[in-house]
């Protein structure tokens, strides 16, 4: 459990996630049992932390036009002014045969302000011609909404042959439809009782599902806009989120809390299969593109 926790606080600080770092922090300063040096760490880092990103009133302003500025920073960075084949064709290389899925994914990530039109039907090719990991895909289909393109991919995904419309694809998570939003709420609700750190991996393990699971079968459910299919979901991602966080969960507990009746164990075991195949996925092959 604190390999996990170490690697969420990682995480957040790569990903400049420095009031997420402060809560997990706080709460790793609360545990009982660890070694000194860790709690040397942590109190160290939280201060640094306090000092370099304080909260409290006037901390978000200016948040808005911060992010603005950031997010034209990195577009200026992925679109650099010379494109020429010689670029064009590197991209496109990295994005189709380099082994680490980040690399790949970060083609595509440029190859979206590549103004070459050829880049899109390049793209597309390559989508329906090869074996791609599910996560890529995803990003390639963010990757031609971004540059414009409309109509139907037809694609493998998850051993499911699925066709897509292109202008549908979510860019973020509030993209997605309702009841997607409705699972994660439901989730971290709960999970928040127990672990207030909770919450933030119930956040990325439920993104990288639905990056997994976009367009299959078991997404389509997902969209039954009942509370039954609500309950069902998140309770079976509560169990993958006490599955990968702590290694173990106590499925009668779960059930209850959720109301999980006999008529819908069913389908709340079948969401829990769905859920936790994907995290085996993502623990044991999501540094390496599929062959």
């Amino acid at each position: 459990m604190l390999d996990q926790y170490q690697i969420q606080l990682t995480r957040m600080l790569e990903a400049e996630q420095y009031r997420e770092a402060k809560q997990l922090l706080r709460f790793l300063l609360q545990c009982q049992g660890q070694e000194k040096r860790h709690y040397e760490e942590w109190d160290s880092l939280l201060g640094w932390l306090e000092m370099a990103f304080p909260d409290g009133e006037g901390a978000l302003e200016g948040a808005e036009e911060e992010s603005d500025d950031e997010e034209a920073i990195r577009e200026q960075l992925l679109r650099p002014p010379n494109q020429d084949d010689a670029y064009i064709s590197q991209v496109m290389y990295i994005m189709q045969h380099h082994p680490m899925l980040d690399q790949q994914m970060l083609a595509l990530e440029r190859a979206a302000y590549i103004e070459d039109g050829r880049v899109t039907q390049m793209i597309l090719e390559w989508l329906e011609r090869d074996s791609v990991h599910p996560i890529v895909q995803f990003k390639a289909l963010q990757c031609l909404r971004k540059r414009g393109a409309v109509g139907a991919v037809a694609l493998n995904r998850l051993d499911e042959q699925v066709v897509l419309d292109i202008e549908q694809t979510p860019l973020t998570m509030d993209d997605f439809p309702e009841p997607i939003g409705r699972i994660q709420e439901r989730t971290e609700s709960v999970a928040e009782v127990d672990d207030p750190t909770l919450p933030h991996f119930a956040r990325e393990l439920w993104k990288e599902s639905l990056q997994f699971l976009y367009g299959t079968s078991a997404y389509r459910w997902m969209l039954d806009d009942s509370e039954e299919t609500v309950d069902c979901f998140a309770a079976a991602l509560h169990l993958t989120l006490h599955l990968t966080v702590y290694g173990s969960a106590n499925d009668d507990d779960i059930r209850d809390t959720y109301g999980i009746t006999d008529s819908m164990r069913f389908r709340y075991e079948q969401a829990c299969r769905t859920l936790r195949s994907v995290a085996m996925l993502l623990q044991t092959g999501g540094g390496e593109s599929e062959p």
